[in-house]
């Protein structure tokens, strides 16, 4: 059983679903539209009532998910914690009411999500589609084949801005939404090539936003109750003739769902009319449906950040004997440490397959280039903070320790980078993986042990191992090396 939380900029959402073999079943949901996005100042700070709101939020979904016996949980934030200035100041507190790390995703990640949760309600054909999602604070167009992501592109246009901008004091009037529309295509506009409909054989609306609008048009009758744009130039007409978002009565809509609902709409009658997209399908599901289903792929081994890493290494042409020789032994060295569990561990075979990723750039301070592009790349599957932790493990596998002195606090941690380094350290020497005879431990001291043979068929090792033990000299952990048998 899993949990998906997805901190949008309209609405704090919740899914618990079960996997049942083939498909996963929402078994609880759970929404609270705290209206995120509104509570940014002028400054582009969340507000301290913004926060508080939030962070009861998060209180009373932990009270939820309590109630399961969940095998992972994951939590996601999106589009306003991505610009929220304060944002990453403000989840400490977030996290400690909801009890698991909020991850601030990326626009892609987010797009990749959501695509996954489309894609699982649909069939597996071959199809190409567009998927579009319009959220609160952004939007994104995913262009896919099957079950495989083929462009994803992230927009900074959404709900809360259109309606902040162009519904002024509530009046909804020609102007106001003939300039929203037109705001939109000229988001769309340069960005929309790879999505034009030559492209994809059908699209898809994933969002709460899209949904709404299609029950707009289905529940009231107009048109012929599709999301077609003619229908949609309907509904906008419908409005106008109205006048104020406090008189729209609309069937199926909520009184709190009508301005994001606008804005919404012209958002998407921008989309169509940039795109040249006549009509769209509504799905109910998106990015909570998508991470369930990334989770479910992660407890069966067929972890997407696996592919990422893979693809990674083609894409910079690294030595991929060099680097699972790396790998390999650097999890074995880990494993004889005895950390106390094996969080780090895929981190650190994923960072012996990388850690030579910076020679595209240049063969001086590789490393450091390494770990500039670890953290900053698009890497599908990965979280921000996943892409840090990765970035720093390849930035320590080389020179001096000072400069990740302060995540040396976390004794696995260290543990990893020593595992690494070693690793390294016998590649360069020539060693092949399998060490027999070597003993690694790490407790107040390092203690490393190896027969006597190995250095004399492989005379560098001790050059090497002799600058290793400076370096972790000056952090201030000794290295005792023996050598006998």
């Amino acid at each position: 059983m899993f949990a998906a939380v997805d901190l949008g900029s309209n609405s704090f959402r919740l899914h618990v679903g079960l996997y049942d073999g083939e498909a996963i079943r929402i078994v609880k949901s759970a929404r609270d539209p705290i209206r995120l996005a509104a509570g940014l100042d002028n400054d582009g700070n969340l507000t301290g009532e913004a926060m508080q709101k939030a962070v009861q939020c998060l209180a009373n979904f932990k009270s939820i998910l309590d109630g399961y016996k969940l095998d992972a949980v994951r939590v996601v934030a999106t589009n306003t914690l991505r610009i929220a200035k304060n944002g990453v100041a403000f989840l400490p507190a977030a996290e400690r009411a909801i009890g698991y790390p909020i991850e601030i995703i990326s626009g892609e990640e987010e797009g990749r999500l959501i695509y996954m949760g489309v894609a699982s309600t649909l069939d597996s054909s071959s199809e190409t589609r567009l998927v579009v999602d319009i959220g609160g604070g952004s939007t994104e167009l995913i262009l896919g084949r099957g079950h495989d992501v083929l462009q994803v592109e992230s927009f900074s246009i959404g709900t809360v801005g259109q309606a902040q901008a162009f519904i002024r004091d509530a009046q909804i009037d020609a102007a106001g939404l003939n300039a929203a529309v037109l705001s939109a295509r000229s988001v769309f506009e340069d960005g929309a090539e790879p999505f034009r409909h030559q492209q994809w054989g059908h699209v898809y609306g994933s969002s709460g936003t899209i949904r709404t609008i299609s029950d707009a048009l289905s529940k009231n009758a107009i048109g012929d109750r599709t999301l077609s744009l003619d229908n949609l130039e309907a509904l906008k007409v419908r409005l106008l003739r109205i006048g104020h978002v406090s008189q729209v009565d609309l069937l199926g809509i909520k009184p709190e769902r009508v301005t994001p609902m606008i804005g919404g709409l012209t958002i998407l009658i921008g989309i169509m009319q940039e795109l040249g997209i006549e009509s769209l399908t509504a799905v109910d599901a998106g990015l909570r449906m998508g991470v369930l289903w990334d989770l479910q792929l992660r407890a069966t081994r067929r972890d997407r950040r696996e592919q990422s890493v893979l693809e990674f290494m083609h894409r910079f042409h690294v030595n991929e004997d060099r680097a699972s020789r790396v790998a390999t032994l650097a999890t074995t060295l880990y494993s004889q440490l005895k950390p106390q569990d094996d969080t780090f561990a895929k981190y650190l075979y994923w960072g012996g397959l990388l850690h030579e990723i910076g020679l595209a750039v240049s063969h001086t301070g590789y490393h450091k280039h390494a770990a500039y592009m670890l953290e900053n790349a698009d890497l599908p599957g990965f979280t921000a903070r996943e892409q840090r932790f990765l970035s720093t493990l390849v930035l320590a596998h080389k020179g001096n320790l000072r400069k990740v002195s302060e995540a040396l606090r976390d004794a696995d941690f260290t543990k990893a980078v020593l595992a690494l380094r070693l690793a390294i350290t016998f590649m360069h020497a020539r060693i092949d993986t399998e060490v027999s005879g070597l003993r690694l431990k790490m407790k107040s001291r390092i203690e490393l042990e190896f027969k006597r043979e190995l250095a004399v068929q492989h005379p560098t090792v001790l050059y090497w191992i002799e600058k290793e033990k400076g370096w972790w000299n000056e952090v201030g952990m000794e290295m005792t090396v023996k050598s006998g048998g």
